[in-house]
């Protein structure tokens, strides 16, 4: 071992046992599991355990493949994230940039706090509002439709609005916690940039698009690359809680398939292989976007 490194190591152990227990964290919560994805490949029985169970390759994938679900599952999961990249991604950037351009502090602060809180709300809890506001027995939104129209929609069991519920959810939920990022961004752009742009008669709108947006543009491409990394994953307690039995054929996605299958029906091996199905698609997403954001002269996340 290197004298200088260890040296090194000596001058900052503090520094570094301050980061043993981020690591501990994620190799045994992240790291350590990994080996149980290889169940994937085998005829998993818990009873005769992971060494004897018989090895059968790549049929589990195979059979969901060929399985009926597969095509409604993929179709919901994809327009889900779609759905989630067009309308919920975009969101925390635009309420980031409104909120930069308020110069009253107090009222500036007060707003933030406002759109804090949903996030530390439980997503059971949003779930019970949706159903207090949107039922029709009493709900208030649809006793307000009622008196304006003289009819009630029934916005929990009609497929059509299932998906809008779910982004309108995550975008009340969360949009003001992720103007968090955008908004320490905005902080780092230098101040006497939109002073000369104010000098060279540049509008309000002008200095957004010409220094506010590619000041922070480096931080939309990473958060958007690490966002396609779990483009499939759509959430399973959402879903789950929002889905009854006339919603279903919109609202089956691939991490309440696997719940209904590994889970209550024990296909364990199975079900591990749809984890590793989205795993792998992932990765893919998050290689082939870097590699896009690169060709666009982004820096990218590696």
């Amino acid at each position: 071992m290197n004298a200088a490194w260890i040296a090194k190591l000596k001058k900052d152990r503090f520094l570094y046992l301050l980061l043993l227990p981020g690591l501990l964290y994620f190799l045994v919560f992240k790291y350590a599991p990994m080996w149980g994805v290889l169940i994937s490949f085998q005829n998993f029985q818990p009873f005769l355990g992971f060494w004897k169970s018989e090895w059968i390759g790549f049929t589990h994938f195979e059979n969901f493949f060929a399985h009926p679900d597969f095509f409604r599952l993929l179709r919901n999961t994809l327009i889900l994230g779609f759905y989630d990249l067009i309308f919920f991604f975009p969101a925390p950037i635009i309420i980031a940039l409104l909120l930069n351009e308020i110069r009253l502090a107090y009222f500036k602060r007060w707003i933030q706090t406002l759109i804090y809180v949903p996030h530390f709300i439980s997503m059971v809890i949003v779930a019970s509002m949706t159903y207090v506001f949107l039922t029709t027995q009493d709900g208030l939104v649809n006793e307000i439709i009622f008196n304006l129209t003289g009819k009630k929609i029934n916005f929990l069991a009609d497929p059509s609005w299932f998906r809008p519920m779910i982004i309108l959810q995550i975008m009340w939920k969360e949009t003001g916690w992720g103007t968090i990022i955008f908004l320490a961004a905005l902080a780092s752009v230098d101040v006497e940039q939109y002073e000369a742009a104010i000098v060279d008669g540049a509008s309000r709108f002008q200095r957004l698009i010409h220094i506010t947006l590619p000041a922070i543009s480096s931080v939309i491409v990473i958060l958007l690359i690490l966002r396609l990394g779990n483009f499939l994953d759509t959430g399973f307690e959402q879903i789950f809680l929002m889905t009854n039995s006339l919603n279903r054929t919109v609202a089956d996605v691939f991490d309440t398939y696997v719940y209904f299958v590994g889970i209550t029906q024990g296909a364990f091996s199975y079900s591990t292989a749809i984890g590793l199905f989205k795993s792998l698609v992932g990765i893919v997403l998050i290689y082939g976007s870097n590699w896009l954001a690169k060709r666009f002269g982004q820096e990218g996340i590696y």
